[in-house]
């Protein structure tokens, strides 16, 4: 959670940068889609057990679309690599985190 706090830190630091018309489309979208990650995550951590692996099933798909609009924007020159490798780098992290969470609970 705390990795992700600090991953969206940075991602407002880059969004900042982008052309206006992308900050209203694009760099909205991976906004809204940190903030229902962090917020699925944090869900997750006061669930019962038996919520928790649906609540982070719906995180995951989120964190994918995520990193998928991520992608996209780079291939766009929207950002520029090294950013984007910042960004990337530890969200692989989180992901495979989120994952070894999933399947402890399976």
């Amino acid at each position: 959670m705390h990795t992700l706090s600090e991953i969206y830190k940075a991602w407002q630091y880059q969004l900042k940068n982008f052309p206006r018309l992308n900050r209203y489309t694009l760099g909205a979208k991976i906004d809204t889609l940190f903030c229902d990650v962090l917020e699925l995550i944090l869900l997750a951590a006061y669930s019962k057990r038996t919520e928790k692996l649906q609540i982070l099933q719906r995180a995951s798909v989120k964190f994918d679309a995520l990193k998928f609009f991520l992608n996209i924007i780079w291939e766009l020159k929207l950002i520029e690599t090294k950013p984007y490798s910042t960004l990337g780098s530890p969200l692989n992290d989180v992901g495979k985190m989120l994952g070894k969470w999933m399947a402890s609970l399976q």
